[in-house]
């Protein structure tokens, strides 16, 4: 493994772990209404905002309320998305005259972008209008990560309040993260990576003459707003490219300073919420136990990565293929990578983007090797808890906490308790469905694929590889996360309709069961610590819950990585 490689990975973490901290305390203030550096310029915009959709800031919801309001909420922006690429063709800001989208493709990409999944069956600069990337697609990007963050408040609320009967509101969650989050974050960094490069503008595609012209003398140069776009794409971990080889073109990737900014971003609010967490639940040191248990399973699996890919395909070498040289950029297997980011730069992007479910990518998954495309693979069938989509990662991790509590209070014989608040069989079946949820969504999915002709038809590489590109499918639209495997033809009827419903199902068919956890919460009395009481901000808790997270992806998806990945990576390393 590349000493280069190791240490750019282990800055990265560094650098992330450091933010943590400063933003997470900020994002605290902000969701509990106290004022903040920015709260001149957005509490006036924020009031307005109110006063135009008659929103009550102190009226507050049970949770059945809450949750009616952001289904109904996701709903419009569902329809407007919808209607945005039907209408396309005779809509303005369409300077390549892109026809409307057909009616299957819509809705996937409307599930796709309401849910934050971002899976894209298309090709963005081939399909989409300036006007449905900005106001469809750019717009939800904001409205859907803020979406996630709402419920994962609504939670925390659920643990800090007493005897109540109310979690907060939507709407107001809703707008101050978006306004205090996500917008200044997202100008400042679309603002750095126009400096890089990084293209924003309204301009038609320019056709330009090769400066090497053969059979082919000129070229179409694709532009478009997506610097705006690329910016909330990466901090909402909606993921999304404005083209169709996501962050591996250069126009939305162009230099290692924007790679590193834009996979740090990925990251970046999911690890700060949980430091948000331990500052609205008044003790820190639950906020970093989670994010310990997070980065210990990420860092080894990004290690992973990075050591399958550069031990290179021993079958190229008996081709005489050479796959020695630099290991940063030369060496091992740099099928599917830009030379400019090299093997490292690749793995840390694979790992990033599916521990949370983000789903851009700077090189295809599909030509990793197996072990290399396991990990991204397995990191999103655990549930997208590793960090995950912002919110919903920290809730999933936290639904992960609860079973954890259970099965230590089943190991010593007393009722589980998670922060002051008695764990009892309700939590316990909620949190149960949201981790189990996804897994059916992703098997049953993925058989019924395999079993139609429909759903093999589209595969391009026949055995093992054709087999984890239908189960990589269902496990990132299963598991909201939006990246592909590559190899699979997904823009037909069945997928965009099956894997719709997917990322349907996992997004809310989660999100109402959490919410009904903090409900539950919230009208608990505390519980008073007693000798009893399992602590869980130490080590022991976090190597329990590390545990309870991979046991539960290792004994579901276990035989369907032996099917997939494992039997493929056999094949490769044997002979004949």
């Amino acid at each position: 493994m590349s000493a280069l490689g190791v240490v750019q990975i282990v800055i990265f973490a560094l650098v992330l772990t450091a933010l943590v901290k400063p933003l997470g305390g900020y994002m605290a203030r902000v969701y509990q209404g106290e004022r903040t550096f920015l709260s001149p310029v957005f509490a006036p915009l924020e009031r307005v905002l109110h006063r135009v959709c008659g929103i009550d800031a102190n009226a507050e919801s049970s949770w059945k309320g809450y949750a009616g309001s952001l289904l109904l909420f996701n709903f419009i922006g569902f329809v407007a998305v919808y209607l945005l690429q039907r209408w396309q063709g005779v809509l303005p800001l369409n300077p390549q005259n892109f026809p409307s989208v057909g009616a299957e493709s819509a809705f996937n990409t409307a599930v796709s972008f309401a849910s934050n999944t971002n899976w894209q069956g298309y090709g963005g600069e081939s399909t989409m209008s300036y006007l449905t990337q900005m106001l469809g697609l750019g717009v939800q990007n904001f409205l859907s990560a803020a979406s996630g963050m709402a419920v994962l408040i609504a939670l925390i609320r659920g643990f800090v309040r007493r005897q109540a009967t109310q979690i907060g509101n939507f709407y107001v969650d809703t707008i101050r993260g978006t306004l205090y989050v996500l917008l200044p974050l997202s100008a400042l960094l679309a603002v750095i990576l126009m400096s890089q490069g990084v293209v924003q503008s309204f301009s038609a595609y320019q056709t330009v003459d090769l400066v090497q012209p053969g059979q082919v003398t000129q070229q179409t140069i694709p532009l478009g707003p997506a610097a705006s776009q690329i910016a909330i794409k990466q901090l909402g971990t909606n993921g999304g490219g404005f083209f169709n080889v996501n962050a591996a073109h250069p126009f939305e990737n162009p230099t290692p300073l924007t790679n590193f900014l834009e996979v740090l971003a990925i990251l970046l609010i999911p690890a700060a919420l949980c430091y948000t967490f331990g500052r609205m639940v008044n003790d820190t040191r639950q906020g970093w136990a989670v994010f310990a248990a997070m980065t210990i399973i990420f860092l080894p699996l990004t290690f992973g990565v990075l050591g399958a890919e550069q031990s290179g395909n021993p079958r190229l070498e008996t081709l005489g293929v050479d796959q020695t040289g630099s290991q940063l950029h030369t060496g091992g297997n740099m099928e599917g990578k830009e030379v400019r980011f090299g093997i490292a730069n690749s793995a840390l992007w694979a790992a990033a983007t599916t521990a949370a479910s983000n789903g851009s990518v700077n090189s295809m998954h599909d030509s990793f090797t197996p072990l290399g495309g396991l990990v991204p693979l397995w990191l999103m069938q655990l549930g997208e808890v590793v960090f995950g989509g912002v919110g919903s990662g920290l809730y999933g991790m936290l639904m992960f906490a609860i079973v954890a509590v259970f099965i230590a209070g089943l190991m010593v014989g007393r009722t589980p308790e998670y922060l002051g608040k008695k764990i009892e069989a309700f939590e316990v079946k909620m949190a149960s469905l949201v981790l189990l949820i996804p897994c059916v969504v992703v098997l049953v999915g993925t058989a019924v694929a395999t079993a139609l002709p429909a759903g093999v038809s589209s595969v391009a590489n026949p055995g093992a590889h054709g087999f984890s590109e239908i189960l990589y499918a269902f496990s990132s639209a299963g598991n909201n996360n939006g990246s592909a495997f590559g190899g699979l033809s997904a823009n037909t009827p069945f997928y965009n309709i099956a894997l719709g419903i997917a990322m349907w199902i996992s997004r809310y068919w989660l999100m109402i069961p959490v919410l009904a956890i903090a409900g539950s919460l919230a009208a608990k009395r505390s519980v008073a610590v007693t000798a009893g009481t399992l602590p869980t901000h130490t080590p022991l808790f976090v190597a329990m819950l590390v545990g309870v997270v991979l046991m539960v992806g290792a004994l579901t998806f276990l035989p369907s990585l032996a099917l997939g990945p494992i039997v493929e990576h056999l094949q490769m390393i044997g002979k004949g």
